[in-house]
């Protein structure tokens, strides 16, 4: 029946093998990075700003995070670079009409999908959801994608 002492273990059974390297989801990572504040960890609603390195942040939460000057402030990485409000710019950003995720019911009875994206380039119509590279201009705030930005080339804001 077992435990009779019959049984002899192997040597996969006694020796421990290298651990596997766990890989990280690059869906999640996405979902994570151009749907949630990089700070405050909570979804972006606007006015959304970005920093010079292209983190998502709610002004909000980057305000709170300057006025707090409380000596046991633990320094937040993902926006210790930010020393003042004229270090991030605000973002204009342009609605997407295909996007329904907060206008439909939230009862679970339909399919979301963590690639539809809330915003669109205003120039190309490409979805801001991380498959595409974006770039803002500093000075306006502008938002479009780096394809647009390859077939206008002109130095100025479109708008």
């Amino acid at each position: 029946m077992g435990c009779d002492g019959g049984t002899i273990p192997k040597r996969h059974e006694l020796v421990k093998g290298p651990r596997k390297v766990e890989k990280v989801d690059k869906v999640a990572e996405l979902v994570a990075r151009w749907f949630y504040c990089a700070l405050s960890q909570e979804k972006l609603r606007r006015p959304i700003v970005a920093c010079e390195l292209g983190r998502l942040y709610n002004k909000d939460a980057i305000l709170e995070y300057l006025l707090d000057k409380s000596p046991d402030k633990t320094p937040m990485e993902s926006a210790s670079h930010i020393k003042s409000i004229k270090n991030v710019t605000e973002l204009q950003l342009v609605d997407n009409p295909a996007w329904a995720g907060d206008k439909e019911s939230t009862k679970g009875d339909k399919y979301d999908d963590p690639q539809a994206a809330r915003f669109i380039c205003p120039v190309v119509g490409l979805e801001m959801n991380g498959r595409h590279r974006f770039c803002f201009l500093r000075n306006c705030g502008c938002v479009f994608s780096e394809r647009a930005l390859k077939e206008i080339k002109a130095e100025v804001c479109h708008k």
